[in-house]
């Protein structure tokens, strides 16, 4: 896919990211050439498709910090998607902690001024917490789309998500 755009998809340990080949395959047919990043947590979710997912993007799935010496395995990106984005990826991105490779990308991708689009996937006590709506308002302010609420995830009543229901074309088409 070398005349499409880059899209690094970045999915933290949420259900969703159960269902992360249909966002990868919805991105693909959108026109994205889909770059997997999983948060630490989430790559033991998806421990044993981690092949299979690097065979459907034709990008190994990146879960770490490379090396200094070693080079880059992914194109730069034109943008990045953060779905499913979790209350803790959430409050870490808006306070600046990087200690992921997840985080670190997000992070850096407000200075460097890409387009970034998260859809959270939480439920209706994480929402509740103070900290959200707080974090939520300063990424916004930055220039992150965070598709929270009216026209995009509206949060569950706890232990009753709807992972089918994922609205990852919502996302997808927040993208430029």
């Amino acid at each position: 896919m070398t005349d499409s755009r880059v899209l690094y998809l970045i999915a933290c340990a949420a259900p969703p990211a159960q269902r992360i080949r249909t966002g990868i395959e919805k991105a693909q047919a959108a026109g994205w050439d889909v770059c997997l990043v999983l948060t630490p947590s989430a790559a033991r979710w998806l421990d044993e498709e981690l092949p299979e997912l690097a065979e459907l993007t034709g990008h190994p799935v990146r879960t770490a910090y490379k090396l200094p010496q070693q080079a880059d395995v992914f194109p730069p990106p034109d943008a990045l998607l953060v779905a499913p984005a979790t209350f803790n990826t959430i409050n870490k991105w808006a306070h600046g902690i990087a200690d992921t490779l997840a985080l670190g990308l997000v992070t850096e991708a407000i200075g460097l001024q890409l387009p970034v689009v998260a859809l959270p996937y939480l439920n209706q006590a994480q929402a509740g917490h103070p900290a959200l709506g707080r974090s939520v308002d300063f990424l916004r302010a930055n220039g992150v789309t965070v598709l929270l609420g009216g026209g995009g995830f509206t949060p569950h009543i706890p232990k009753q998500g709807d992972v089918d229901a994922y609205p990852w074309d919502v996302a997808l088409g927040a993208l430029p």
